[in-house]
């Protein structure tokens, strides 16, 4: 990491209501001492979108490369983009099974967000306790009933 790369820890999370329905994403970013949440939402939508839109709002949130510790309690979101992703587009956004990937306009654009930093993805176990999810699944709730996108910034 050079001396000019930051380090971020991010949490995201994803929520619906009904499954499609009305559904929220939020994101807190935390470097040091300065913290950001960001949500929003759509209706109709599905879980999976905003999970996905989570980490691409809180990455494109980032004004510069950054060395990012990314905590999501999504597998999907987690093993999709460290693991399935580099298959489908080899296989020109195919399944393994020759379907086509649902979701591959955000997958297209979580991609391109991710080639822009260096990310240790993490997952974390949802309503478990982690001060972090806790945090980002409130943001995404907020989203639901809040779905403006709207951000708040503290040192």
């Amino acid at each position: 990491m050079s001396e000019k790369q930051q380090q971020v820890v991010i949490y995201t999370d994803g929520a619906c209501k009904g499954n499609p329905g009305p559904g929220g994403w939020g994101a807190w970013l935390c470097y040091g001492s300065q913290e950001k949440s960001l949500w929003g939402g759509e209706n109709p939508t599905t879980n999976n979108r905003m999970e996905l839109l989570a980490a691409i709002k809180a990455l494109e949130a980032l004004k510069r490369s950054c060395k990012v510790e990314l905590h999501t309690d999504s597998q999907y979101l987690r093993q999709g983009i460290t693991q399935w992703l580099p298959n489908w587009k080899r296989k020109n956004w195919k399944t393994a099974g020759g379907s086509a990937v649902k979701n591959k306009d955000l997958w297209m654009r979580l991609d391109e967000q991710a080639a822009r930093h260096e990310i240790d993805w993490r997952w974390v176990k949802g309503h478990a306790g982690d001060p972090g999810n806790e945090k980002a699944d409130e943001l995404a709730n907020r989203g639901v009933t809040d779905p403006e996108m709207t951000q708040e910034t503290s040192d």
